[in-house]
């Protein structure tokens, strides 16, 4: 009965994981051999690691990455100009997101810049990072909807704060006016404090003719090109070369 109520007691804590960790020690019997230290340790464990995986499952909701793309995927194999030695330095506990600099994913469509956008983001929530995921168009159209409904201030704070701002699509088209500023806000805010990983079908060279106004398109990219790492990725449709597979099979 005193069990039943501690096992109460520490979910009414929103202490899950020693709630289970407790039950199991209940049922097996060998924990009886274990020191008094050692019991309440197994239980210290559960929990820190029940509230890990807590905080790693809402990181990667909220960063809205649609799929399951991680870095363990990446496939070396086609020749698109991935330098694994590269991919690796980055990957490695996320020192880029660490160090407040920029990803630049460069190619042609089907390239799998996508794919390799999200597997970084992924990989920098699983190292205790926040990231959020969006198309060029999506984050325009939230952004446009907040100025609508008085929330854009806010929006913008949030946005601000994300370790790791990943724009897919990113220059696809040029930019408007209340684009272009908006734009501009963010990369302000997050200027030397976050990182930004951007992916776009256009080479760097051709994103301040995307951007338009000359002045707003040098804020822009100084506060983005500067000691950014560039990935520029070569040959041909990702997605073709699989549709070719699984025709042949």
């Amino acid at each position: 009965m005193l069990n039943q109520q501690t096992i109460e007691k520490l979910y009414a804590m929103r202490l899950r994981g020693m709630a289970d960790a407790f039950t199991q020690q209940q049922e097996d019997a060998q924990s009886t051999q274990l020191s008094f230290e050692e019991r309440f340790a197994l239980l210290v464990d559960r929990q820190w690691n029940w509230r890990q995986n807590r905080a790693l499952e809402r990181r990667i909701r909220d960063a809205r990455l649609k799929g399951t793309a991680c870095v363990e995927d990446i496939d070396f194999r086609a020749a698109r100009g991935l330098d694994k030695q590269v991919i690796r330095s980055l990957i490695h506990d996320s020192d880029w997101v660490r160090r407040h600099q920029h990803l630049f994913l460069v190619g042609p469509t089907g390239i799998g810049k996508s794919f390799l956008a999200r597997a970084f983001g992924q990989k920098a929530c699983r190292d205790g990072f926040t990231a959020y995921f969006a198309t060029s168009t999506q984050l325009f159209r939230e952004l446009e909807m907040a100025r609508a409904d008085g929330s854009y201030g806010k929006r913008l704070r949030t946005l601000s704060q994300v370790d790791v701002l990943i724009v897919d699509d990113w220059a696809m088209a040029p930019l408007g006016e209340t684009e272009r500023r908006a734009f501009l806000e963010i990369c302000d805010e997050r200027y030397l404090t976050r990182s930004t990983l951007l992916t776009s079908q256009l080479p760097v060279a051709k994103w301040h003719a995307q951007i338009g106004d000359p002045t707003v398109a040098d804020s822009i990219l100084d506060r983005l090109v500067h000691g950014a790492h560039k990935i520029e990725l070569q040959g041909e449709s990702m997605r073709k070369k699989k549709g070719a597979r699984k025709d042949a099979e």
